[in-house]
Order: C-alpha cells, then structure tokens, then sequence
C-alpha cells in the first residue's frame, strides 16, 4: 500500500514560479483562453498581486505543486478569488474546496467584508462551488475579463 502523504498548503514564493505558470497556463487553455489580464498575473506574480497586499497559496501534494488560488486586494473590504486551479491530475481530492476555503478564511482573518470572482457559467464544477460557497451573482457587473460573463460576491457580514 502506498502511504499517502498530506496536502500541504503553503505560501507563494519566487522559486514556484515555474509551477504557478504551468498551472495558470494548464487551467486557462483547457478551459478558456489566455487574455492580456492572466499574462500579467503569470508573468508577474509578484507586482500584480503580492505587491499590491495581496496573497497566493499553493496546493503541494506528494512534493509536487498540484493546486493555486490567489487573492488579489480591490481595496481594504474586498479581495477578488482568482486563478483558482488544480491540475487535471489530481481532481477528484477536493482540491479546489480546500484552497477556496483557505482563501475565504484568509479574507475573514484579514478583516475583509466581500470577495469577489469572476467566473464563466460554462464552467459549470467552478460555478456550483462557488454557489456552495454562498457567492451570489452580481447582476449587470462589469467584466474583467472578456470570457468572464459572472461576477460573483460573498459578503463576509
């Protein structure tokens, strides 16, 4: 039998560059395509979302880089969920439930009052987990990117 090592869930750092990249690029061209806006967070991770007070975990499993989520800071209130992703490799572990809750617990630690995504409604696993969640979708929101068609909101109260 083969003993399972646990998922470790661990902070961003320059050295995971190249697994940051592999994953944002794996996620984003399986699902829907590279945009202007996901360059400048895989090219930069540092400028784009840790410089500007926000965070990036990622998901380390068997000593491989298998999941990501970042938080990108929109001001004090509120941070966006976004480049949520888990290789195709290792669905099915509850990946993607996990780093969305490290990163709703991070925003309520923090003191944030909403996060916000965007997200496409074909993507329908990434929908209803949002949902479960407790995200509600925005109504006539302005896109950030231009295959998102929902913007979503958690308040966190």
């Amino acid at each position: 039998m083969h003993e399972q090592h646990p998922i470790e869930f661990i902070s961003y750092e320059a050295s995971f560059h190249a697994d940051l990249k592999r994953l944002s690029l794996e996620w984003l061209e399986k699902y829907v395509s590279v945009e202007p806006e996901d360059l400048k967070f895989i090219n930069d991770p540092q400028g784009y979302v840790l410089d500007q007070g926000g965070y990036i975990y990622l998901a380390r499993f068997n000593g491989e880089i298998v999941g990501t989520v970042s938080l990108c800071k929109v001001n004090d209130a509120e941070y966006e969920l976004a480049k949520l992703a888990v290789t195709e490799k290792y669905k099915g572990l509850k990946l993607g439930k996990q780093l969305m809750q490290l990163a709703i617990d991070k925003c309520r630690e923090i003191g944030a009052k909403r996060v916000v995504l965007y997200t496409a409604k074909k993507l329908e696993a990434a929908y209803n987990l949002y949902l479960k969640f407790g995200f509600v979708e925005l109504e006539g929101a302005k896109q950030k990117y231009e295959e998102a068609d929902v913007k979503m909101v958690l308040e966190l109260g």
